[in-house]
C-alpha cells in the first residue's frame, strides 16, 4: 500500500481490516467536514456506506458531491467505492454520482472493509 495515497472512509461501524490507512468519518456531518479538508486536494479513494446509524445516511455527503459538480467544481476523487450492505441504496448512490461524472464502483461485500471486533 502506498502511504501517500489519500483514502477517506465514511461508515458508522466498519473500518479497513486489511491494513488500508484511511481517515474515517462515522457520521454524515463528520464525512462532510473531512471532505472539506480535501476540497482543493486530490483524494485517491472515497469509501461510502449508505446507512450511518439511526436516521443518518450518506445522502448529505452525496449532496455535497452533487452540488460541487453542478457548480462545475467537482472534487478531485480517483474513485468512489460504495460498500453499503443496502443494495438499493448503493445502486442509487452510484447512479447519482455517475450522473455527475464521478468514477464509482459498487464494492458491496468487499472483505477489506469490516468490523474490527466482529459484527455489532
Amino acid at each position: 500500500m502506498d502511504a501517500r495515497r489519500t483514502i477517506v472512509l465514511v461508515d458508522d461501524l466498519r473500518s479497513f481490516v486489511d491494513g488500508h490507512s484511511a481517515e474515517v468519518a462515522r457520521t454524515s456531518a463528520a464525512g462532510i467536514e473531512l471532505l472539506d479538508r480535501y476540497r482543493h486536494r486530490r483524494l485517491d479513494e472515497l469509501w461510502l456506506d449508505h446507512d450511518l446509524g439511526g436516521d443518518d445516511t450518506i445522502w448529505p455527503v452525496v449532496e455535497v458531491l452533487e452540488r460541487t459538480a453542478f457548480d462545475k467544481r467537482p472534487f478531485d476523487i480517483g474513485v468512489i467505492n460504495v460498500h453499503s450492505a443496502n443494495p438499493a441504496g448503493a445502486a442509487k448512490i452510484a447512479q447519482v454520482l455517475r450522473h455527475w461524472g464521478y468514477r464509482v464502483r459498487v464494492a458491496s461485500g468487499f472483505t477489506a472493509v469490516g468490523y474490527l471486533d466482529g459484527p455489532a
